[in-house]
């Protein structure tokens, strides 16, 4: 069993709370508009990290992070990319037990055909009235589950 940390539209702020919640996940999938490359460097402080550029992410730092990723845990193909709308492969065909993706900052869960479909939301500043949140995977015995988890900020302050 592996339990994976997603986080996405971090946007240059990591709060303590979101790195609370991943503490004690195997792997940290990040799925894009990290801002700032501190924020991977503490990321990766928690636990190995698959990370994809978002459409805000901009400047050398970024340049070498990919649009999309293939990540194999446990024998599930997981795929990662920012916005979903950007998808081009057939997730059922191409043997993917599960699509990540930001960008909408709206944190989801769902499933088509037989594929889960996660989107952990944001993570960084508040945008409109979206929660912050991760999300966390577990795979366990070729199964793949997720469930978002909303943020309790405590402090009014944004840390970066």
């Amino acid at each position: 069993m592996k339990t994976i940390g997603v986080i996405s539209d971090t946007h240059g702020l990591l709060r303590w709370e979101a790195e609370a919640a991943l503490a004690k996940v195997d792997h940290i999938i990040h799925a894009g508009d990290v801002g700032t490359p501190e924020v991977l460097e503490r990321l990766e402080r928690i636990a190995p990290l698959t990370v994809v550029r978002g459409n805000n992410d901009k400047g050398p730092w970024a340049d070498t992070l990919p649009a999309s990723a293939i990540v194999d845990i446990c024998g599930q193909r997981l795929y990662v990319l920012h916005d979903i709308a950007k998808l081009d492969i057939d997730p059922t065909a191409d043997g993917f037990a599960a699509i990540i993706a930001g960008h909408s900052h709206k944190p989801g869960v769902s499933e088509k055909n037989g594929v889960l479909y996660l989107n952990p939301g944001s993570a960084g500043p508040r945008r409109f009235n979206l929660p912050i949140a991760v999300a966390k995977m577990v795979i366990d015995n070729g199964t793949v589950r997720a469930e978002i988890c909303n943020l309790t900020i405590k402090q009014p302050a944004e840390r970066a």
